[in-house]
């Protein structure tokens, strides 16, 4: 796929107006990507959709729906509407269109068997070359997906052993067009009974990986059935750099997604890139010979920390730079859209978005080319489990900090689906095309884009955290601070500092943020530029560099700092407040002084919705107690005396709470009846559900005032997929109804059941690995999870005693008047992107037993638990 020397130099310059094919490289640090789907996007040549192997069909999400080249070449103005300025898209290689054994198609590109050709599903090298020149002519960017993990699935291997005795564990197996192996030299001695292939020792021959906490498993084992390369071998990295070199050359990519990164060895890496071999050059030098000095890549290393810790962001920014230097120039910043889901989707302490900023900035060398995102093809849309304002906390967040922001399409118009399809063909569009420029979401990110790439201070600068709680929703702060002065890649160096402040409010109520330490000095006026609703007000700070901020519900407002003005002195002093004194129960007292009559707010965690009043008395003092149902547990909560009518809070006191729990109900479930209702439902095939994660053994129940806490016992807890939340090959629901609260429904969405007992619920949790989604009835249906709710609730699980909790304030069940008379419904089953799906016959990740369309998706249950 080489071009002539002549054609290189030809296409380093502009190509009139169709664009040129090779282009210099941008800041990477000023763009903002658009990551597309390539067979969900867009349909722009109907006659290559069908390729005869019965692996086309829209109505089939496993099967291509028709998306291709053509489709993204003529969408490019919507893309660039929204502000965009690169489009980062799966790996358009050939690939392998159906696997029987799996039962899935290869529509997503990531299952190649030829690494060096277009996929006819998506059109031709033609077609590629013109999305290439017709980005570039626009001023965009191409971003191309690549693999060097793994080929698609052409063997399986029942156990780890030698390369020896590979004939006795290994099998072919033909995929739906009777092919055994890749067509591209040499992946095709792929052959573990052929002595030839296997003395070759391109492959390794092994089973899927089990233990994802074993690196030699991770590095040498199949990741889902799909061929692991030996990447240390020299004629397998060779053929890799000569087959993605060739995109580069004929094509004009301008950067690279590499694929499951983790999976290889990172010094793999720095043979990939830098490799000085005249056959088949590291893809750096063949970019610096198309006249792109900082060609971009950047890996997938799929891991998110818990909150407060950092050991994933670590072994990220290990495949960033080793002890010999430089890797890879970036991976995608994992951990950060890890912590935006917990604290904006699901109402997490902002403090954890404080902690992994910080960490951010201390772990990774580079964080500004990091690329950053809400959600993507791997994981749940945002969607899914959060609300759309705090959907637009979220890319906010994303356009206002360090890193490479990445929309993944559809996000602009709102969708819940991962893998949907845009236009009207295509799996789950609805049957109509959603390219509309009119839509909210798109409206908002056209704004919220625009911001950021008319200020540098939003892709180059750095944050201060300034304001954050560690008791859960509320007011979260950071100053942006850019000096040209310091950027040795700065387009101008005499440009003057930039410092901007980024507001949120992830509460569902109005927050005070009170006194808060901005670092600028007395009098300077906030510039508003941005605001999630209405208009930004401006403002001025205070002498003592302080503001003071009343926050709307899931606001988000952005100021730049100007020229300091005069400051006014206060016209009277603030309030004062004791210590808290904690008592036993759910009652704090509180006291302190004002001036005589003043009305003052006790404002906990910010918290203006919930505060309460007291009033100065005649000697200036004022005294009251505090509800304390609200609060959690184990965290430090601030308290302020707000005197409203002029502005003033007292400083900040600080305490803990501790709850009198008592155990009111509980409920043994037998071991071995997670087998459905009709006690004939099986586990999926693959060995990680051998464990049996799906039993339920024991339901108990506490209460502390209107506080709940539940504790769900099963037969076995694993991690073997290294799951945010500690646990994974199960999912749990869990459904509240509450006391004399009306409403609520009985369906239970995506299950295709209604709860027992004429039970209806008014709150909802689905927990599995990667998500909580707690959620009130509103808009439930038995396909839509209802309306999402934060709070959540605590989640801590421990696999010794195979025990998850869950502890819920009172306001994330909605502040009930009473507990007494609840009842709850716990029932299991499985998650990956939807509820996992059940087949007659059970395969490698479907249940077995049943029919999906129908049946219920329950493993297993405790039946209805009524609270004394």
């Amino acid at each position: 796929m080489l071009l002539s020397a002549l054609a290189l130099l030809a296409g380093a310059a502009v190509a009139g107006e169709r664009g040129a094919l090779h282009v210099p490289s941008p800041d990477w640090r000023d763009q903002v990507v658009y990551f597309a789907l390539v067979d969900r996007f867009d349909d722009g040549e109907p006659r290559n959709n069908d390729q005869g192997a019965d692996e086309y069909d829209p109505a089939d999400h496993r099967k291509y729906s028709g998306g291709d080249l053509r489709g993204l070449t003529r969408r490019l103005d919507y893309i660039r509407g929204l502000g965009a300025t690169a489009l980062w898209i799966t790996p358009p290689v050939a690939n392998q269109w159906w696997n029987p054994r799996s039962r899935y198609g290869g529509y997503h590109g990531y299952w190649a068997e030829r690494f060096d050709a277009v996929d006819p599903h998506y059109g031709t090298l033609a077609d590629y070359r013109a999305l290439a020149r017709a980005l570039h002519a626009r001023g965009m960017y191409l971003v191309q997906d690549v693999v060097v993990n793994h080929t698609a699935d052409f063997f399986h291997c029942t156990r780890a052993g030698d390369a020896a005795d590979a004939a006795a564990r290994c099998r072919r197996h033909p995929d739906a067009r009777g092919r055994r192996a890749p067509a591209q030299p040499p992946f095709d001695r792929n052959d573990p009974q052929d002595p030839r292939h296997r003395a070759a020792g391109l492959y390794h021959w092994t089973p899927d990986i089990r233990d994802f906490a074993d690196p030699a498993q991770v590095l040498t084992w199949q990741l889902a059935g799909l061929d692991d390369l030996n990447t240390e071998h020299p004629v397998v990295r060779r053929a890799l750099r000569k087959a993605y070199g060739g995109w580069i050359r004929e094509v004009g990519v301008d950067a690279f997604r590499v694929d499951t990164a983790f999976y290889v060895p990172p010094a793999y890496f720095r043979d990939f890139l830098d490799a000085d071999d005249p056959r088949a050059p590291g893809v750096m030098h063949v970019a610096r010979a198309t006249g792109r000095a900082d060609f971009h890549v950047f890996g997938e290393g799929f891991a998110l920390d818990r909150a407060y810790e950092d050991t994933q962001a670590r072994r990220i920014e290990g495949y960033a730079r080793d002890a010999a230097g430089p890797l890879l120039p970036a991976m995608i910043n994992f951990p950060l859209y890890g912590t935006l889901a917990e604290v904006f989707a699901r109402g997490r302490p902002t403090a954890e978005l404080g902690h992994r900023i910080a960490s951010m900035m201390r772990v990774h060398a580079d964080p500004h080319r990091m690329p950053t995102f809400v959600d993507n093809h791997d994981v749940d849309r945002f969607l899914a489990g959060g609300s759309e304002a705090a959907l637009k906390q979220a890319l906010l967040a994303i356009l206002t900090l360090p890193g490479i922001p990445v929309i993944y399409y559809g996000t602009e118009q709102g969708f819940t689906a991962p893998r949907a399809a845009m236009f009207a063909r295509g799996h789950g569009s609805g049957g109509r095309d959603r390219f509309d420029p009119g839509a909210p979401l798109y409206r908002f990110l056209q704004g919220a884009i625009a911001l950021r790439r008319a200020h540098p201070v939003f892709s180059r600068g750095v944050p201060t955290v300034l304001a954050e709680s560690a008791a859960g929703p509320g007011a979260f702060a950071y100053r942006m601070d850019y000096d040209p002065h310091a950027d040795a890649r700065a387009a101008c160096a005499a440009c003057p500092a930039q410092t901007a402040l980024v507001v949120f409010n992830t509460a569902e109520h109005a927050v005070l943020l009170d006194r808060l330490a901005t670092g600028l000095p007395a009098g300077t006026r906030l510039a508003g530029r941005f605001a999630l609703a209405g208009a930004a007000p401006e403002r001025s700070v205070a002498a003592d560099g302080t503001l003071s901020l009343v926050l709307p519900p899931r606001s988000g407002t952005v100021w730049l700092a100007q020229t300091p003005a005069a400051v006014a002195p206060a016209a009277a002093p603030a309030p004062t407040l004791d210590p808290p004194q904690p008592r036993a129960g759910e009652r704090v007292a509180v006291s302190g002084t004002a001036a005589p009559g003043t009305r003052v707010q006790l404002v906990v965690d910010g918290d203006l919705d919930a505060a309460a009043t007291a009033f100065a008395d005649a000697t200036g003092r004022w005294r009251a107690e505090l509800d304390t149902d609200d609060l959690a547990e184990e965290v430090e909560h601030g308290l302020v005396a707000w005197d409203a009518q002029r502005g003033q809070a007292s400083p900040r006191q600080r305490f803990r709470i501790a709850r009198d729990w008592q155990l009111v109900a509980e409920r043994e479930d037998p071991a071995g009846d997670d087998t459905g209702p009709a006690g004939r439902y099986v586990y999926p095939t693959d060995p990680g559900w051998a464990a049996r994660q799906g039993d339920l053994r024991r339901v108990r129940v506490w209460r502390a005032g209107r506080a709940l806490k539940v504790e769900l016992t099963l037969g076995a807890l694993t991690a073997l997929w290294n799951p945010a939340h500690g646990f994974d090959h199960v999912a749990l629901t869990l459904f509240v109804e509450l006391p004399g609260t009306p409403g609520g429904t009985s369906v239970m969405p995506q299950q295709n059941a209604t709860l027992p007992a004429g039970m209806r619920w008014h709150r909802r949790l689905r927990a599995h690995g990667w998500s909580l989604a707690w959620s009130d009835p509103e808009g439930a249906t038995a396909t839509h999870e209802g309306r999402a709710q934060v709070p959540g609730p605590q989640l801590a699980v421990d696999r010794t005693r195979r025990t998850l909790t869950l502890t819920f304030t009172a306001r994330a069940l909605g502040r009930p008047a009473t507990l007494h008379g609840a009842r709850l419904y716990v029932s299991t089953w499985d998650y990956d992107g939807g509820f996992r799906p059940l087949a007659p016959v059970a395969d490698t990740h479907r249940f077995g037993g049943g029919d999906g369309a129908r049946d219920p998706l329950v493993l297993d249950d405790a039946g209805v638990i009524v609270l004394p």
